[in-house]
C-alpha cells in the first residue's frame, strides 16, 4: 500500500464528520462511483484531514498496517460497510424513510466499540472525552466517526440535513444557512454544474 500523496484531500464540507466520512465516495449514484477510500492508508489520511489523528500516530498506523496487512484489510472493509450504513442511515432521514434496523444496529455497535475504548478526563476547569489506543486499532477513525453520527442523531441538527440536489452526487451535509435553503453540498462545483447544463438546454430547444 502506498501512501497518499501531498496532493490527495478530502473535501470536509459536510458539517459533521460522520457526513464527512459518508462523502468519501464521489458520484454515489452513477453506475461506476469514485471510491477514495482505495485503501487502507486512505482511510488514515481521513483521519489525519479529519484531525482525527496527529502526524506521529498516522505514521504508527501505517507502520502498523504494512506489518498486518490482512488486519489492514479487514478494517478497511469494515470502514466501508459502515460508512454505507451511514449513508442508509441519514438518506433515510432526509428521504422521510424508515430507518434501516440492520444499519443502526452496525452504527451502535461501532458506537460501544469506541467508547470502550475512550476515557474522560479533567484538564483546568473543563472536562474532555479523550480516544485511548488508537494508535494500536486499525479501525480507530471509525470511533468519533461513530460518536459524530450519534450525536447528530440525536441533535436539533438532525431536521437539517440535506442531500445535494445534483443526480450525480448524492453528498450529504448540514443546511446551516439562514433561511435552510442550500441546494447543493458545493456551489463552485454540484451548483455550478447544474446551472450550466440547464442554460445549455435552455440554448438548444430555442
Amino acid at each position: 500500500m502506498s501512501q497518499p500523496s501531498s496532493k490527495s484531500h478530502f473535501d470536509l464540507s459536510g458539517g459533521n464528520l460522520a457526513l464527512d466520512f459518508v462523502n468519501t465516495v464521489s458520484n454515489r449514484p452513477a453506475a461506476e462511483p469514485i471510491e477514495r477510500l482505495t485503501d487502507y492508508n486512505h482511510l488514515v489520511f481521513f483521519g489525519l484531514e479529519s484531525n482525527l489523528y496527529p502526524h506521529a500516530m498516522v505514521n504508527d498506523l501505517y507502520i502498523r498496517a504494512g506489518r498486518l496487512p490482512g488486519m489492514a484489510k479487514n478494517a478497511l472493509l469494515k470502514a466501508i460497510q459502515f460508512r454505507e450504513a451511514l449513508f442508509a442511515i441519514f438518506s433515510a432521514v432526509v428521504e422521510h424513510r424508515a430507518i434501516p434496523g440492520n444499519a443502526l444496529q452496525q452504527l451502535t455497535l461501532i458506537l460501544q466499540e469506541g467508547m470502550a475504548n475512550g476515557r474522560l478526563v479533567h484538564n483546568g476547569h473543563l472536562f474532555a472525552w479523550e480516544w485511548t489506543s488508537m494508535n494500536i486499532h486499525l479501525e480507530s477513525a471509525l470511533w468519533p466517526v461513530a460518536r459524530a453520527a450519534a450525536d447528530l442523531l440525536l441533535s436539533d441538527e438532525l431536521e437539517n440535513v440535506r442531500m445535494c440536489a445534483s443526480d450525480e452526487c448524492a453528498w450529504l451535509f448540514i443546511d446551516r444557512t439562514k433561511n435552510h435553503r442550500r441546494r447543493w453540498c458545493d456551489m463552485k462545483t454540484c451548483g455550478n454544474r447544474v446551472k450550466a447544463r440547464r442554460h445549455y438546454q435552455r440554448m438548444n430547444s430555442k
